[in-house]
């Protein structure tokens, strides 16, 4: 396959599927993505990590490639330690992170994650909950992703996602800045700090 690579098969899913469940609330806290993605609106997400609003310096948010973990990231240390472990093992820098939560019956509807963020990185579903096996389809080509799989994909290309499973399906999505791309993204930033102090 073209935009599609299994990283892992069989990685025990339960304590990350306990830990999310320990969480009051977990999937109330954040409604971001439903309301301002227009493509994501009938996804629920947890975040983990997210953009540094701090460094923004007047670029568009899919621009800014700085990151942090959000402060109810603490609530989930399996899935820290988890996203630490994969960026180690592939040598890269962890990006944004977050727990999505497609229920039954629900799409992402077809888009291209645009804008230099997502240039310089690769996009990642681990899967932990999907009773039907997890249908993602980018540009032409089309997989299922099975329970405890991580997978990279091509968020370059045109992709969508359909639950078309009975129960909420429930993947880790992250993003990964490899060691070779270190260079260009601390350039573009210092770029913009350039550029914002002297608009300022």
């Amino acid at each position: 396959m073209k935009y599609f690579k299994r990283i892992r098969s069989n990685v025990p899913v339960e304590p990350f599927l306990a830990e999310i469940v320990g969480v009051d609330d977990a999937w109330a806290d954040a409604t971001g993505r439903q309301e301002k993605i227009a493509v994501q609106r009938e996804a629920l997400a947890i975040p983990l990590r997210g953009l540094r609003k701090s460094m923004i310096l007047g670029r568009a948010r899919r621009d800014v490639h700085e990151s942090r973990w959000t402060t109810g990231s603490v609530k989930f240390p399996v899935a820290r330690a988890f996203l630490e472990d994969v960026a180690a093992e592939l040598d890269a820098d962890l990006s944004r992170a977050k727990i999505v939560c497609l229920p039954a019956g629900r799409k992402v509807y077809p888009h291209v994650d645009r804008g230099e963020y997502y240039r310089l990185r690769g996009r990642y579903h681990f899967v932990l909950k999907s009773s039907a096996g997890s249908w993602l389809k980018a540009a032409d080509e089309e997989i299922r992703m099975k329970e405890g799989e991580l997978w990279w994909f091509d968020n370059d290309q045109m992709h969508e996602a359909f639950n078309d499973g009975d129960e909420d399906r429930i993947h880790i999505i992250f993003d990964l800045l490899p060691a070779k791309m270190r260079a260009r993204a601390a350039a573009s930033t210092e770029k913009a700090r350039a550029t914002f102090e002297k608009a300022a």
